[in-house]
């Protein structure tokens, strides 16, 4: 029968097992999944709901308008009942007044040549005249031309002239030419220097030449309608304003403006256009994060646990929206997401976080650019407040910050866009509670993520230094001289890896306990033997040194039981390295049997640190182990054994797996340097005073 140990190491063993154990295969797992997600959030969000309707239907429903559209039909009616006001447009030709003034000239110029000629006769002048004038004449006003003395027919040629420059000199269209040829009787009648005969030939002479001198300019009329026409604006149907109501029959401009709305459905088959869109813009905007990670947080990217915390929070985030935002728009919690995103991860990360969550949020409720604008800015605010936050009542002082300037953001926006002042109280008080909510959530949701993904926050890792932790605890009362050898070493680790730009909080944390595996046996650790007994010494060096290096052993199982994280975990497994336990591997190198001694049987199982933060401790722990047990210490002693240890620490390859250089090494030295002096500090050496004299003397 094929054991369970055969069964597991032939599945981690298989091809499939193989591929989906590794990263890039699941980082593109990941990544689709977010995608699917994320592109089924938007796309069923962003696609309306379509609705059977036609011409003369009644709606069955109050129907809005989804987003802003042109009222086409009404535009059209008002443009054109603006071009139909325009008035028609006339131009006057002034060369038809110059050609009708030459033909009275011509024809009184023949007049006067028939007057004048003497070879014909006067009973023919009538007959001559008749057939050489260009209009027709009555005979009597033929006879009251011939008649009339050339002085008297000069004076009717020329107010001939001045009545024709009244009425043309405007000009006169079609229509208007048989209205001024009656007009022309009354202008006549009020001439007294005129004969009643000529005051009749002038009427004749005139009504038979004038000529409509104003033409309809369908050129200028034309243009001026389209000038009127296109000063009156689009009329815009705005997004939530109503379409229609419920009951009232269905028109074609209606029908129209709920086409344009995309509400209307028109044949079978997905909305292409919106599926392509709303999966570019989420592929746009994954791509972007990935990016970001690649060139700013590769250490994010590289682990799935932390990817799959970003990508939670966000779609998390994006989904309790879609439901507050029936409350109001304004109530949406981003700031909770980068205010996690900027604890657990990278502030920085936070920031493009708020910016694609923004997005995303944005297209689904509606592009409100007025909520956009007050999340964008509340994120900013909410992932930058929370920066070296460590205590949980920051995270609700930040809340309110983020509320605060919510509401600053919401006022301004109203100010500019002239919203209304009860409005403007709705929105600011939904804004300072978005602020609240936001600190709420990330509050409340903290333990969840420390303890579902081993995350170790700021927060966690105060309260993991707090004395009354159960762990510590059982070590100040169990091996107190542990315990400040622990304290001793926090504070020499966290001022060297503060000075190195590390993790500072994280290596005093991880200080304080890594020796907790000391509490199975507090009595055989030197620190801890306060009446100077020493069982090490009734017992042989192999069976001291297991016991010495079983305490890291002891470390990792009581540090699970308590439910440490794995990253104080990993320090109190690396702190010791390999390191050779030198002292019982010498007692036994000069003891009995010394040829059968193995030096690999005196040293730590390991590993060697892996972070800057465990090779300090590393250090830090050896270097105050060295300098209390030195007499006498000064300062060059001290300098001189901590750059020795830190020197035999690198010499003997324990630093070979941590990214410290040499400038680090140099900066954590001089640290230890200034905290090691200000304990071990030269003290006043005071004189004795005998007190009965000091008493006599007073």
């Amino acid at each position: 029968m094929v054991s369970l140990k055969n069964k597991k190491d032939r599945l981690s063993n298989s091809p499939i097992f193989k591929f989906f154990g590794k990263l890039l295969t699941k980082q593109i797992l990941l990544g689709i999944l977010v995608t699917v997600l994320l592109f089924l959030t938007v796309v069923s969000n962003v696609t309306p709901e379509k609705m059977e309707i036609n011409v003369d239907d009644f709606a069955e429903q109050d129907i809005v308008a989804t987003k802003d559209i042109v009222d086409e039909y009404t535009t059209k009616i008002l443009k054109e009942e603006a071009m139909q006001k325009v008035l028609p447009r006339y131009k006057v030709d002034q060369t038809i007044q110059i050609k009708i003034k030459n033909d009275i000239r011509d024809i009184f110029g023949v007049i006067n040549d028939i007057k004048a000629d003497e070879n014909i006769k006067l009973n023919t002048k009538y007959e001559v005249a008749k057939q050489q004038l260009s209009i027709a004449l009555s005979e009597g006003d033929i006879i009251a031309a011939i008649n009339n003395s050339p002085e008297k027919l000069k004076m009717l040629e020329s107010n001939i002239y001045d009545i024709l420059g009244q009425i043309m000199a405007t000009g006169i269209t079609e229509e208007e030419v048989k209205y001024e040829k009656e007009n022309i009787k009354d202008t006549f009648d009020k001439l007294d220097n005129l004969s009643k005969p000529l005051q009749k030939l002038g009427i004749s002479i005139i009504s038979n030449t004038i000529e409509p001198n104003r033409f309809l300019d369908n050129e200028t009329t034309q243009q001026k309608k389209q000038e009127a026409a296109s000063k009156i604006e689009n009329i815009v149907i705005k997004k939530g304003q109503m379409i229609v109501r419920k009951g009232d029959e269905i028109d074609t401009r209606t029908i129209n403006l709920i086409r344009k709305t995309g509400l209307l459905k028109e044949g079978e088959g997905p909305e292409y256009g919106i599926i392509l869109g709303s999966f570019l813009i989420v592929f746009i905007l994954e791509i972007l994060m990935v990016v970001y990670l690649y060139v700013f947080n590769k250490e994010i990217l590289n682990n799935i646990k932390l990817l799959s915390i970003l990508t939670i929070i966000i779609l998390s985030v994006v989904l309790i929206s879609i439901t507050l935002y029936d409350i109001s728009g304004y109530f949406i919690p981003i700031a909770a997401a980068t205010m996690l995103i900027s604890i657990l991860l990278d502030a920085r990360l936070a920031l493009l976080a708020d910016l694609i969550i923004v997005i995303i949020t944005g297209l689904i409720t509606g592009n409100d650019v007025n909520i956009m604008v007050m999340s964008l800015v509340g994120g900013t605010v909410g992932a930058i407040g929370i920066v070296k936050n460590q205590q949980r009542h920051n995270i609700f002082i930040t809340g309110l910050i983020v509320g605060a300037v919510n509401v600053f953001i919401i006022l301004v926006l109203g100010l500019i866009n002239n919203v209304d002042l009860q409005q403007l109280a709705v929105r600011s008080i939904y804004g300072l509670l978005n602020g609240v909510f936001a600190s709420i959530l990330t509050i409340g949701s903290l333990p969840l993520w420390e303890s579902g993904f081993g995350i170790v926050t700021p927060l966690k890792l105060l309260e993991l230094s707090n004395p009354n932790s159960p762990l510590l605890k059982r070590l100040l009362l169990e091996a107190s001289g542990t315990y400040h050898h622990s304290i001793l070493v926090g504070n020499l680790s966290e001022t060297a890896v503060e000075a190195i730009g590390g993790n500072a909080l994280l290596a005093r944390v991880g200080a304080y306990y890594h020796d907790v595996g000391k509490l199975k046996r507090p009595y055989f650790f030197k620190e801890n033997q306060m009446n100077g007994e020493n069982p090490h010494d009734k017992i042989n060096p192999n069976l001291s040194t297991l016991i010495i290096t079983n305490h890291i052993k002891d470390g990792v199982e009581m540090a699970q039981k308590y439910k440490i994280p794995s990253v104080i975990i990993d320090i109190i497994e690396q702190h010791h390295g390999n390191t050779l336990v030198a002292y019982f591997y010498h007692k036994a190198i000069t003891g009995e049997n010394s040829e059968n001694v193995k030096e690999e049987n005196f040293r730590y199982a390991g590993p060697k640190p892996k972070t800057k933060e465990a090779a300090i401790i590393m250090l830090a722990d050896s270097v105050e182990a060295a300098v209390r047990s030195i007499q006498e210490p000064t300062k060059g002693k001290i300098e001189g054994l901590v750059r020795e240890i830190i020197k035999s620490k690198l010499e003997d390859g324990q630093l070979t797996e941590c990214d410290l250089t040499f400038k680090d090494l140099d900066i954590v030295a001089s640290s230890f340097l200034n905290v090691l002096l200000g304990i071990f500090h030269e003290r006043i050496e005071y004189p004795k005073l005998d007190l009965d004299e000091l008493k006599g003397g007073n």
